[in-house]
């Protein structure tokens, strides 16, 4: 996004090792911010060589979100904290999410550790009147009739930055959202990979195509900059105008 600036800032990205969560990462350090983005493997060797472009000149810290009390020992390598960017998040497909063990792992990803990471970073936050900001998916705002425990934690997680935006917004911190629809990430190779269900998907959506992570990164940006100074608690839906049809 050209004209914001973050140099001097602070910025973790949860689950910032692939996907929104590293685009938003490289576009936060683009901006000029320092950036540190967790993932669940021990360093970024463990990623590969392929992937290794991604996390340049961003440090990177490992961090089990689905274990709560691997965030609560969790020590990032940080003295302070500007922006908290929660892109965390899993999905399990042919119906495994109707198995309880498999809802509850979900919703321990997808919700739980959410305010686990919101309240360990808590006090770094307010000292320095941050900003969080939570990617959900329009999946918690309709009905993902093969996906019940994607869709009832992203609601839970659209309704949480409701709640988190107005309880510590006097504490200095403004929190908000982003629901996206589809976007070009591995999470969603099951359609990508299927052209006559990428055909039957775009046709729901006006702009006729996926989004693209940076498109999600930008507004990141946005909702972590004094452009939206005014803005708490918020979650913006950006699906190409998929949930209007």
């Amino acid at each position: 996004m050209n004209g914001v600036n973050f140099a001097g800032k602070q910025v973790i990205v949860v689950g910032g090792s692939s996907g929104i969560g590293n685009a938003t990462a490289r576009a936060f350090r683009d901006a000029g911010a320092d950036v540190l983005v967790t993932g669940t493997r021990a360093s970024v060797a463990d990623y590969g060589p392929d992937e290794a472009a991604s996390f340049e000149g961003i440090a990177y810290s490992q961090l089990v979100v689905g274990d709560a009390d691997s965030v609560a020992v969790w020590q990032p390598d940080v003295e302070r904290l500007d922006v908290l960017v929660l892109s965390q998040g899993s999905v399990a497909y042919r119906r495994q999410e109707f198995e309880p063990e498999t809802f509850r792992h979900i919703v321990d990803i997808n919700l739980n550790s959410m305010m686990d990471c919101a309240a360990r970073l808590k006090p770094l936050l307010a000292a320095s009147s941050g900003n969080i900001v939570t990617i959900s998916s329009v999946g918690g705002v309709r009905a993902t009739i093969a996906n019940p425990a994607y869709s009832a934690s992203k609601a839970g997680l659209i309704h949480l930055t409701h709640v988190l935006g107005a309880a510590w917004a006097r504490d200095g911190i403004r929190v908000n959202g982003i629901a996206p629809g589809l976007v070009e990430t591995k999470m969603i190779t099951v359609t990508t990979g299927n052209p006559e269900r990428l055909a039957e998907r775009l046709k729901g959506i006006p702009l006729g195509r996926l989004a693209s992570p940076a498109e999600i990164a930008s507004i990141a940006l946005f909702l972590a900059s004094p452009m939206s100074s005014y803005i708490v608690g918020q979650t913006i839906i950006a699906d190409g105008g998929r949930t209007l049809t």
